[in-house]
């Protein structure tokens, strides 16, 4: 009967914490909504960083962005936040029709397949040029 109880009482603590969490917002499908959102994101992952084109994901789970100084930032969402980098070079990058694969460097960064639709062929060749223009 004791291991009931104490069974019954879990499942109540699972419960209650799972309304609360709801009720927070907390656990929510974080996307990136608009081409607008997306230039925020990427200013305020890094100063001085003014999107000029952007390919935003049709699922809207990343995105890539490019400045007037060329630099590519890839967007990509870390679980209830997004997190920037800046690509410095294609090596990480797949074309697969509409889907570009992209990873950094960084293990911890991971890899995103991004569904860019019909821009995924242009920026799949201008990824090419990454890193060939530093002195």
């Amino acid at each position: 009967m004791g291991q009931l109880i104490q069974m019954g009482g879990s499942v109540a603590a699972i419960l209650a914490l799972a309304f609360i969490c709801a009720r927070l917002g907390l656990g929510g499908d974080v996307r990136i909504g608009s081409e607008d959102e997306a230039r925020q994101l990427a200013r305020e992952a890094l100063c001085g960083f003014e999107p000029e084109d952007l390919a935003l994901d049709r699922a809207g789970i990343g995105a890539l962005l490019r400045d007037r100084q060329g630099r590519v930032m890839l967007l990509r969402r870390h679980g209830a936040h997004f997190a920037a980098r800046l690509l410095d070079n294609h090596a990480s990058a797949r074309l697969d029709r509409n889907f570009l694969t992209l990873g950094t460097d960084e293990r911890w960064f991971g890899q995103v397949t991004l569904d860019l639709g019909d821009k995924a062929q242009s920026w799949a060749s201008s990824l090419r040029h990454l890193g060939t223009n530093r002195a």
